[in-house]
């Protein structure tokens, strides 16, 4: 049978000292008093937690390790492809290796134009 819901933090410390005062176990005092006694410890185990500056854990999904490592990435160096010239009369436009075409096209109108 589960017992009412711990609330919020207040009614949480409060029912912990409450416990520790009783001399019972908090799982025999939560039992007692008719508490939930897996709101009562995640409610102590996420008060010590933060009395120890240690931040809250992810979920797990699907099996995984709850440890997640952060990894920059990096682009990898730019290819040293040699780029393309395009002359057009006195005018020359460079493009490198990931030109949009669309956007040499309307390039070389203005070219054209001058």
């Amino acid at each position: 049978m589960s017992g009412r819901k711990i609330v919020d933090e207040t009614d949480a410390r409060t029912s912990l000292e409450a416990a520790a005062r009783s001399g019972l176990s908090t799982r025999d005092w939560a039992r007692q008093e008719g508490i939930d006694g897996r709101s009562l410890r995640a409610w102590a185990t996420n008060l010590a937690r933060r009395a120890a500056g240690t931040p809250k854990r992810p979920r797990r999904r699907g099996g995984a390790s709850s440890l997640q490592r952060l990894v920059e990435l990096v682009p990898a160096a730019a290819a040293t492809a040699s780029p393309f010239v395009v002359r057009l009369g006195a005018f020359a436009l460079e493009v490198g290796p990931g030109f949009v075409e669309a956007d040499l096209r309307r390039l070389l109108g203005v070219l054209r134009a001058c």
